[in-house]
């Protein structure tokens, strides 16, 4: 005894309700689950190309591999802090012009010579005396002296930065400088010493090296008064940023009484 086979339906059984469906619309004819639909969606590359996405598996794949995103371009390793070089245009424009003037002078004078002319009184009095006077004269030594100072200016000039009312902050950046001026830091840690209970004035002097504070103080205990500044004054130096922290040095006295 044969079984009839079971009517095939002409439509597919619709989907229970909470199953999602396993071909989107429009998907392709083999019905495999996951298909991209047919037209790429707004915004999407037209070329086909996919962009990656980073999901939580594969958070979770580097995290268990030990791979974590490196941190972006930070700044660079502070270098060491130089002085600030000065351009000293003054001194380079003094010396140019007495360079200039005296070489065309010079180079005039030769010219007039060589078109058989006599020479001026100036060069003549000049040559004679270099072959007459002997070294130990007196115009002789004061010459050679002030060559001496001269020769030596410049080359401290060349040798030395010079600005020396800025003084230099910490490089928190490779490609950053900053300088203070002296006078504007002496500002600041007066406002920071005026603050102190009993300083009735302050003096504050910004060296390169060093800082000094001479204060006056109308009541309470000098050693209280100066252990104060002293303290204030070092957290407004350190807030400075400078570069070098100069040593710091405090006095207290009583003000002078009024007669």
């Amino acid at each position: 005894m044969t079984t009839p086979p079971e009517p095939t339906p002409d439509h597919e059984p619709a989907p229970a309700p909470g199953d999602e469906p396993t071909r989107a619309r429009g998907g392709a004819p083999d019905g495999s689950a996951g298909s991209s639909p047919s037209g790429p969606p707004r915004g999407a590359p037209s070329d086909g190309a996919r962009v990656p996405v980073l999901t939580d598996a594969d958070a979770d794949a580097d995290a268990g591999t030990g791979t974590t995103p490196g941190p972006g371009p930070g700044p660079g390793p502070a270098s060491r802090v130089r002085r600030f070089w000065s351009v000293r245009r003054i001194p380079a424009a003094v010396l140019a012009a007495l360079v200039l003037g005296g070489a065309g002078l010079l180079l005039y004078d030769v010219a007039a010579v060589r078109a058989d002319r006599t020479a001026m009184a100036w060069r003549r009095e000049l040559a004679d005396g270099l072959a007459t006077r002997p070294l130990d004269d007196t115009w002789v030594v004061v010459g050679a002296a002030v060559a001496v100072v001269l020769g030596l200016w410049l080359l401290i000039l060349a040798a030395t930065p010079g600005l020396r009312a800025i003084l230099p902050m910490r490089r928190e950046h490779a490609d950053v400088r900053a300088g203070l001026d002296r006078e504007a830091a002496a500002l600041a840690l007066r406002d920071r010493a005026m603050e102190v209970s009993g300083v009735q004035s302050v003096r504050v002097r910004v060296g390169r090296s060093k800082v000094a504070v001479k204060a006056a103080s109308h009541f309470r205990a000098l050693d209280e008064v100066r252990a104060d500044v002293e303290a204030a004054v070092a957290a407004g130096v350190d807030e400075l940023a400078l570069a070098h922290p100069p040593a710091l040095t405090v006095r207290v006295a009583r003000p002078p009484r009024k007669a």
